[in-house]
C-alpha cells in the first residue's frame, strides 16, 4: 500500500484536520507529540483538529525508547483511537509508527524535521533493536515553513540519508547478482532518482532556501514509496545502513542515523569502486559529516563498527558474508580519509 494522500508546502500544518477527516474514521485521534516542538506547533495541531469536530489527546514523547514506546501503546489502548498522529522528529514518528500499528490505528506523519526517509516509509528504526516493517502511513502532512525552521544539522542528516541510496541500490543489484535475490528496477530507479536530485540541488538545500527543503523532503517521501514498492527496505538501505547500525551499537554517543549513512556510503562507496571522493563533496556541500571526528565518534569505533556490520541483519551486501578484517577496516576508513 501507498500513503492515501501526501500534503507538501508553506502553512500546510493547518490541514491536519482536513486531511483526517477525509478517512470518514468516527472515533478519537491521538497526537504524539515530539517534546522539543510541542511549543512551536501543538497550537496548529489543536485548533485544526477542532474545526473539524474531532476529539483527541495528546502524549508527549521525549524520545525512541522501549518505555516511551510502552507508554504510547498503553495510552492507545486505553483510548483506542482511530486515527494516531506523529508530529516531531523521526524519533517520534516511529514511535507514533510503532503504536499505530500495535492498535491497528491510522497514521499520520506530520514531520517538523527531515532528518531521515522515516517520515514515509513502513520502516520502524529505533536504536540498539532490529528494524521492523508496519503499515505504510496513512497520509503526510509535512509542512516546509515548520520543517525549514529545524536545526540544519537535521536538514544535512536528512541528505544524508538519501544519499546512502547510492550504495544500498549497488547492494541490492549485488544481492540479486550473487545470490538471486529479487531485484525491482522501477523502486531501486525511483530511490536513485531521489539521491540525484539531492546531489544536483545540493547547494540549494545549503543555503536552506524553501524550493531546496521542499525537494529534500520530496525525496525523503520517494524513498518511503520505494520502499512501498519493493515490499522492503533493500532499494534504501545497504551495507551503509548496517555500518550506521553497528556504530549505534558500539558507539558511547553515536551520532544521528542519517549522519552515519552519509559517513557509511563514502566508504562503500569506496568498495563499490564508484566516486566516492563525489558523494563525500556533495556530503561537505550540505554541511554533513564526512569525518569520523566530525560524527564525534571516536576512530576505534569507526573500525570496530565496520568489522561487524555484516552481522547486524541477514542481507547481503558489498560487505559480503565474512565481513571485513579489522585491518581491511581501518584500511578502507583511511584511504576515504574517515579517519586519519
Amino acid at each position: 500500500m501507498l500513503p492515501s494522500y501526501i500534503i507538501v508546502g508553506e502553512g500546510v500544518i493547518k490541514r491536519v484536520g482536513e486531511v483526517i477527516s477525509r478517512f470518514e474514521v468516527k472515533g478519537k485521534a491521538l497526537v504524539l507529540i515530539g517534546e522539543k516542538v510541542e511549543g512551536i506547533v501543538s497550537d496548529h495541531i489543536s485548533i485544526s483538529l477542532r474545526e473539524r469536530s474531532i476529539s483527541f489527546d495528546s502524549v508527549v514523547i521525549k524520545e525512541a525508547s522501549s518505555e516511551e514506546i510502552a507508554k504510547a501503546i498503553e495510552v492507545a489502548k486505553e483510548e483506542n483511537p482511530k486515527v494516531i498522529l506523529g508530529v516531531g522528529g523521526g524519533s517520534v514518528i516511529d514511535v507514533a509508527k510503532l503504536t499505530a500499528n500495535e492498535v491497528n490505528a491510522n497514521f499520520v506523519s506530520v514531520p517538523t524535521a527531515a532528518s531521515h526517509d522515516g517520515i514515509a516509509s513502513p520502516v520502524v528504526s529505533i536504536k540498539g533493536s532490529p528494524s521492523k516493517f508496519v503499515k505504510v502511513p496513512s497520509a503526510i502532512v509535512a509542512d516546509i515553513d515548520v520543517i525549514s525552521k529545524a536545526p540544519h544539522r537535521l536538514i544535512a542528516s536528512g541528505c544524508g540519508d538519501i544519499i546512502a541510496k547510492l550504495t544500498a541500490v549497488r547492494d541490492w543489484e549485488l544481492a540479486h547478482k550473487l545470490k538471486g535475490e529479487y531485484y525491482g528496477d522501477y523502486a531501486a530507479s525511483l530511490a536513485r532518482m531521489s539521491a540525484l536530485m539531492i546531489v544536483r540541488h545540493a547547494e540549494a538545500i545549503a543555503k536552506g532556501s524553501g524550493s531546496g527543503i521542499r525537494l529534500l523532503v520530496e525525496a525523503l517521501i520517494s524513498c518511503g514509496v520505494a520502499m512501498c514498492i519493493a515490499g522492503s527496505s533493500r532499494p534504501c538501505s545497504g551495507s551503509e545502513h548496517l555500518f550506521s547500525h553497528a556504530l549505534d551499537l558500539v558507539a558511547p554517543k553515536p551520532a544521528l542515523h542519517g549522519e552515519q549513512c552519509g559517513v557509511g556510503t563514502i566508504m562503500m562507496s569506496y568498495l563499490h569502486k564508484m566516486k566516492w571522493y563525489f558523494i563525500r563533496k556533495v556530503l561537505k556541500t550540505v554541511g554533513a559529516p564526512t569525518t569520523a571526528k566530525e560524527l564525534g565518534v571516536h576512530d576505534y569505533y569507526i573500525v570496530k563498527a565496520l568489522t561487524i556490520a555484516h552481522k547486524i541483519r541477514d542481507r547481503y551486501t558489498i560487505l559480503g558474508e565474512s565481513g571485513l578484517s579489522e585491518d581491511a577496516a581501518e584500511r578502507l576508513a583511511k584511504a576515504t580519509g574517515v579517519i586519519d
